[in-house]
Parts: structure tokens; sequence; C-alpha cells
């Protein structure tokens, strides 16, 4: 018998989150069932109604690792109904993103992802991701059965992110070899660096900023995104070529973030997948 954990959880939509761009391990694999692999395990999620999802963790684990990542001890609504009545274009946005939240991942996982990233597609982004885990070859912890309401994975076997150290003897080929092009420097680099990013979770932003743009090859945009996508600093406003489209079309150039002094970078993710499930970026 599977063992699993269900609960009610309003403005949450694990479809939109996984199309959302935070991270590159997330698969859909029909309209009421995701997989994904973070924090070392297998997460498999099914869509019981409206409000109400199944996970295939047990409560202790889903306690302990899933609520945090999925961002669920904090009031989405409260931060939509912040918004100013008069920007019509934000409210439209939140509203068509409604369910998406915020993930606090893993912070070397986060920060190589977002690296493989720069001027990349997300597929090709996903592909390389892939490749590095299963270079390294950590099988993701696996739930032991998955019995209704949970569907049939779209794999067998499931690699978790590696550590710095299990990429620590990678050369520069093997880098070069997951299809990460230039990137492979600055990924040999970050492992040769070997930032202490636990103890960068005490910093203040703008010396946790200063921290990560000084590592090769993290500039404004990679910076922010780990910054909000892994260490929790919700006011950061990642953008990128897409962002100040959007800014340039609605906002003259520059939205202002002072307004959300908080939940800015919430407001950066209903904008982006707005724009993005809208085919205008």
């Amino acid at each position: 018998m599977a063992e699993y954990t269900i609960r009610k959880i309003p403005f949450f939509d694990p479809v939109k989150i996984a199309i959302s761009g935070q991270a590159f391990r997330f698969k859909i694999l029909d309209e009421d069932h995701v997989e994904l692999v973070a924090m070392g395990s297998y997460l498999q999620i099914a869509k019981l109604d409206e409000d109400s999802f199944a996970f295939s963790a047990k409560g202790s684990d889903f306690d302990k690792i899933w609520a945090p990542y999925f961002h669920l001890d904090f009031d989405y609504q409260a931060a939509v109904d912040s918004i100013d009545e008069d920007d019509k274009y934000l409210r439209s946005a939140a509203e068509f993103s409604r369910g998406i939240r915020i993930l606090r991942q893993d912070s070397w996982e986060t920060l190589i992802s977002f690296i493989i990233s720069q001027r990349r597609s997300i597929p090709s982004i996903m592909t390389s991701v892939e490749r590095l885990c299963e270079f390294t070859g950590h099988e993701a912890k696996m739930p032991k059965h998955l019995d209704r309401p949970f569907v049939k994975p779209s794999k067998e076997v499931y690699y978790a992110f590696p550590a710095r150290d299990e990429m620590a003897d990678m050369s520069l080929e093997d880098i070069q070899g997951l299809g990460v092009g230039y990137r492979a420097d600055y990924i040999r680099s970050a492992i040769d660096y070997d930032p202490d990013l636990k103890a960068w979770e005490n910093l203040s932003d703008d010396d946790l900023y200063a921290a990560l743009t000084g590592l090769r090859g993290v500039g404004k945009k990679v910076a922010d995104c780990v910054m909000l996508f892994a260490f929790a600093r919700f006011g950061r406003f990642p953008v990128d070529v897409w962002m100040q489209r959007i800014q340039d079309n609605y906002y003259n150039g520059s939205f202002d973030i002072s307004r959300y002094p908080d939940t800015a970078g919430i407001m950066q993710q209903f904008m982006f997948f707005y724009e993005r499930m809208n085919k205008i970026i």
C-alpha cells in the first residue's frame, strides 16, 4: 500500500509551477500529475480536487522537506491583494498565474543550474542538468510503491542533483560533455571555489549579492535568481531580456520594486508566466 500525504492547499498549482522557469527537474505527466526530483528525492503530486493534492511522501517528510520547498507557510492571496488597484496589468498577471509559489530550492543546485541557464532555452537547460545528474550517478530516494491516486513515473531510475563534493573530481572535459558550452569554465570555477552556501544564508541581501556576483560567471540576473529561488529573498526581482521587455511594454522601462519590498520576486513570477503562456515573450 502506497504511503502518501494529502493536503488541502489554496493557491497551489503544480503544473504552473512546473513551467514557471524556477527549477529544471519538473515533468508534467498529465493534467493532474506532476513529478520532480529535489532535495535528493523523487516526488509525485496528484491533484484530487480544486485545492486538494496527494504527495508521494509520508507526513513527516512532507512537513520537513516539501512544505518549506513549496513555500506553504506564506499567504499568496495576501500578496495578490496588495497589488495596486490601478495596476491592471499586474492584477491580470496575478490572476492568470494563480497557484504559482516561489520554490525554496537547494542552494548549490540552484547556483549551478542558473549558471547553466545563461542564454539558453529551458529544454536545453533541463537536458544539461539531467546529464549532470546521470553522470555523477547518485540515485534519488524513491517511494516504495506508487499506487492510485498516482500514475507510473516517466522513468525507471532518477538521479539526485550532485553535491559539490560529488562534482569535485569532474574534469573540465567531463563538464563540457554535458553540453553546457562556455559555462563549463564557470561551473569548474564554482566547484574549485567551494562557496560556503550554508553560511551565506546568514548574510544580508547586499552581502549575499556581493558574494554571489564575486563568483566567476555569476552576474546580476543569476545572482538574483539564486537569491530568490534558493535563499528565500523574496524581494529580489531578476531581470533578463524578457523581463526587461515586460518593463518596457508596461512600466516605462522600470517596474517599481520598492512598492513590493517583500514580494517583488512573486510579482516577477506572475509577470513572466503570464507573458510566456500568452506567447508574448
